[in-house]
């Protein structure tokens, strides 16, 4: 719903409407722009304060969408998000917090004086504006048309063939041009930015020094509205689109529950940097039902959210509605680099918020505690009011019960509940997308995090995805449309290469590894392959003498000259694929390449190395937007994959490439846009037929990248973390029940957008798991039809622990659903349904 007097064009034709207004329309259909009239009024409450309104096409459906803006954006003077301005101002924090606290303690009444001595931390002036309505400039209307019936018309055609998403097809589209609202800020903004004047400039250009491929086109927008013509325009443009209902269309179910897709472009101005676009400040809004035979409840309250973690270890499931979000029980300092992705930085004018978000090593401490927060939609949700949090995507969801209902024991099934809502972004690439909810489930956000990225370019988000689901218009799994487009958005391939089963070193032998026990173990495995299919033995950690030294392998463990390949050779001799393991984008505090390029490594906003978490031990972030250190890396899995000659890559901790901080090489970049860059040259590097294995990766950014992919943490000789460790952890400290609770959780995303890794399954009796313990994780991994390594001293294992391998085998690569993921009350799915078919039957026979 808009203001009066805008102008809108359509097709062929452009009018200025004189009335009340106007209503923009978008289906599967078309596109509508009409004028509001006595007869049709605008109604705001149905589409927000200023913003738009989404519902689903069924009749039947209860939920719908409002948004009460059309989006927002965080952003701050670019001098204040370099590091002269923030390494400046943290140190004085830092000092304000330690000697000036004492200081001003013992002065007294002289505690002026002691704060002028400890000196005023510096403020981040963070601002927030606003777009609604009342700021359209220009409305565009794009109405598709069926590509069969233009076949000499190209995709980039947009008057003809309409907008083109990569994975969602053809869309009706809405392109809607707003007004510039810096205004008299920027000439200030302008004004502070000269006081840079003399330091080096921070920006270097980009250039490819070896072969990249080139990056595939994901729409057709750029070819309609390029660069310059942003830039002309001043303000942001947002684009609106919903898949086109055409016959034979196979991608998204649009017939029952269309999509809406959408994305901001924002026009370069390198006075400011970016820190973030909310791009939905979203209500959901509840209608009544008639009650049924079964049921007189007849309203479908949300009574779950899915939260999807960070990256590989972080935690994912769906939680009851109210019940606390869980998380790590690890300091921040130790496990914050883990599960950080986008991070909504608030706008404050006030007060230097930055300074208050961070403590000791420049880990940010998350304030998101979560209160309630009361329902005013024209208020954004902001971090610190909300009380969820999920990476990428996350969905909201009904076991069609009041909650109250749903506290006995009998389990209630995802396919017996009520609607769903799924909101996230189809990629990664340009910004970590977050959602945000409040305790009700009723309040949401999705923002595009950015994080003080100076925007010296055109920036523009991923594209946004809301779907209302149905109630029983799923096959089982509410998510699944979503996950099917972003697979193929991001040209994911999982089933183009075989799954992965076999060996890995690491849980029996952790970095204590030498050539004759991983020869010993591959002569074993060798023997075993009629009854269990091996086809990998991978060399995890421990060959090198530090990270980062690749070459260096230990003395006296390995062959002096071509150790690596030698291993290689010989376990490709034993009928089996060698693989390594790599962290391309770490090393270690005292390895060669630290002492040698020490400006490679990523610094936070203090001026001080980044923290990357703690593995059990620290290490420093590679900086993936330094063109040495891709190239680095792109020599170092060169080397693995030609001169050593491994097939399979095991690459680790690959989240360091864009640890927080503004210590980088290129401040125009995203953390998103480092890791795609970095995955990137991984990719170029290793070919097209390596297995790559990614592992501690931002789940978003791996699709397409990856062949496999942990999905869960690591597990370990016991159920939960043992002592010293904190037994009640839900993060990334190594257990089997965090590896199961992942492998359930995640197993939705299993040859969609990779084959899933769950971990290794432990067999020996050299650890505390149970015979039954053993069962369940063998049964799980089974039934989610992933990747299966087996991790002990091969000459070690019983024949009763071996046989628990041998039954699971042959792997169906079909994979389980889970039947109570979205309904379960305690996280942990306790139902999985796997169908059997003629796929699984041949499957099976071939094995044989």
């Amino acid at each position: 719903n808009g203001p009066t007097a805008k102008p809108i064009t359509g097709g062929d034709d452009s009018t200025h409407l004189k009335e009340v207004g106007y209503v923009a329309e978008l289906s599967p259909h078309g596109t509508s722009v009409t004028a509001a009239t006595p007869a049709r009024p605008l109604d705001p409450p149905s589409a927000g304060a200023g913003g738009w309104s989404y519902s689903s096409a069924s009749s039947t459906s209860q939920w719908n969408v409002t948004s009460s803006k059309l989006m927002s954006v965080t952003y701050r003077p670019a001098h204040e998000a370099l590091p002269s301005y923030t390494n400046r101002t943290m140190k004085r924090d830092v000092w304000n917090r330690s000697f000036g606290t004492c200081l001003s303690k013992a002065c007294g009444k002289k505690r002026r004086f002691a704060r002028t001595l400890a000196g005023a931390p510096e403020p981040i002036h963070r601002v927030r504006i606003d777009y609604t309505v009342e700021d359209i400039l220009h409305v565009e209307s794009i109405v598709a048309r069926n590509p069969a019936n233009n076949a000499e018309k190209s995709v980039e055609d947009v008057s003809t063939t309409g907008v083109w998403i990569r994975g969602v097809g053809y869309c009706h589209a809405l392109r809607i041009y707003l007004k510039p609202k810096f205004g008299s800020r920027a000439d200030e903004i302008e004004s502070e930015a000269n006081d840079l004047k003399g330091e080096a400039s921070p920006f270097v250009d980009q250039e490819n020094e070896f072969d990249l491929p080139p990056v595939e086109q994901i729409d057709n927008l750029d070819t309609k509205v390029d660069g310059s013509a942003i830039v002309r325009m001043h303000g942001p443009v947002l684009t609106f689109a919903v898949p086109c209902q055409w016959p034979g269309e196979k991608r998204l179910a649009v017939h029952n529950c269309p999509p809406l897709l959408w994305k901001v472009e924002h026009p370069p101005n390198p006075n400011i940097a970016i820190d973030s676009f909310c791009v939905m400040n979203g209500s959901l809004q509840l209608h009544q039902r008639e009650a049924t035979a079964s049921s007189s409840y007849d309203i479908d309250t949300p009574t779950n959210v899915y939260v999807n973690g960070y990256q590989s270890w972080s935690f994912c499931g769906s939680v009851l509605r109210g019940e606390p979000q869980p998380k790590s029980a690890m300091p921040n300092f130790l496990s914050a680099a883990f599960n950080r992705g986008g991070m909504v930085l608030s706008a404050d004018d006030s007060k230097a918020n930055m300074n208050s978000d961070y403590w000791n090593d420049g880990v940010r401490v998350d304030s998101s505690d979560l209160s309630d927060h009361e329902d005013d939609s024209d208020d954004e949700l902001t971090e610190t009011a909300a009380h969820y949090k999920s990476d990428m995507f996350a969905c909201i969801s009904s076991n069609g019960q009041d909650k109250s209902q749903c506290e006995d024991n009998r389990i209630q099934l995802d396919e017996e509940g009520g609607p769903a809502l799924v909101v996230g972004f189809l990629a990664q690439r340009e910004q970590y997308g977050v959602a945000i909810m409040d305790k009700q489930l009723r309040r949401f956000g999705l923002y595009a995090c950015h994080q003080g990225v100076v925007a010296r370019k055109p920036i523009s988000t991923d594209w946004a995805f809301c779907q209302i689901v149905d109630s029983h218009c799923y096959d089982e799994e509410a998510m699944v449309y979503y996950v099917h487009a972003v697979g193929d958005h991001n040209d994911a391939r999982p089933l183009e290469k075989g799954l992965t089963t076999g060996w890995c070193s690491w849980y029996h032998y952790y970095a204590d590894i030498s050539h004759d026990s991983l020869a010993k173990n591959a002569h074993i495995l060798s023997k075993s392959r009629s009854s269990i299919g091996f086809n990998v033995c991978l060399i995890d950690d421990g060959y090198m003498t530090s990270w980062g030294d690749w070459t260096s392998l230990k003395p006296g463990k390995f062959v002096k000259d071509g150790g690596m390949r030698v291993l290689a050779d010989a376990i490709r001799s034993k009928g089996m694929k060698p693989g390594v393991w790599l962290a391309p984008f770490a090393c270690d505090k005292g390895s060669d390449l630290a002492r040698q390029h020490p400006d490679w490594i990523i610094r936070n906003d203090a001026g001080r190395i980044a923290n990357s978490a703690n593995c059990g031990k620290f290490f420093y972030g590679l900086d993936a937007t330094n063109p040495a250190v891709r190239k680095h890396v792109y020599d170092t899995i060169r080397r693995a994959v030609r001169d050593w000659g491994f097939d399979v890559l095991k690459l680790d901790f690959l989240y360091a490439s864009c640890l927080e901080g503004n210590g980088k090489y290129d401040p125009s970049m995203s953390r998103a846009e480092a890791m795609h860059l970095g995955l990137r040259t991984i990719r170029a590097a290793a070919g097209c037929e390596t297995f790559i294995i990614g592992c501690g990766c931002p789940i978003g950014s791996a699709v397409g990248f990856a062949d496999g992919m942990r999905v869960s943490c690591d597990t370990g000789p016991t159920f939960v973390p043992e002592f010293p460790l904190p037994h009640w952890d839900n993060g990334t400290l190594p257990a089997l029940k965090g590896m199961l609770r992942n492998t359930m959780t995640r197993a939705v995303i299993g040859h969609r957008w990779w084959h899933n890794d769950p971990d290794c399954l432990l067999l020996g009796e050299t650890t505390s798991l149970t015979d039954d313990e053993v069962v369940s994780a063998a049964s799980i991994i089974a039934l989610t039809g992933g990747m299966l390594l087996l991790s002990d001293d091969m000459e070690k294992v019983s024949e009763k622990r071996l046989s628990v391998a041998k039954r699971v085998f042959p792997l169906t690569g079909v994979t389980a659903v889970p039947l109570d993921l979205h309904s379960t009350a305690n996280v942990m799915p306790s139902i999985l349904r796997l169908w059997c078919s003629e796929r699984t039957a041949k499957t099976a026979a071939e094995s044989k």
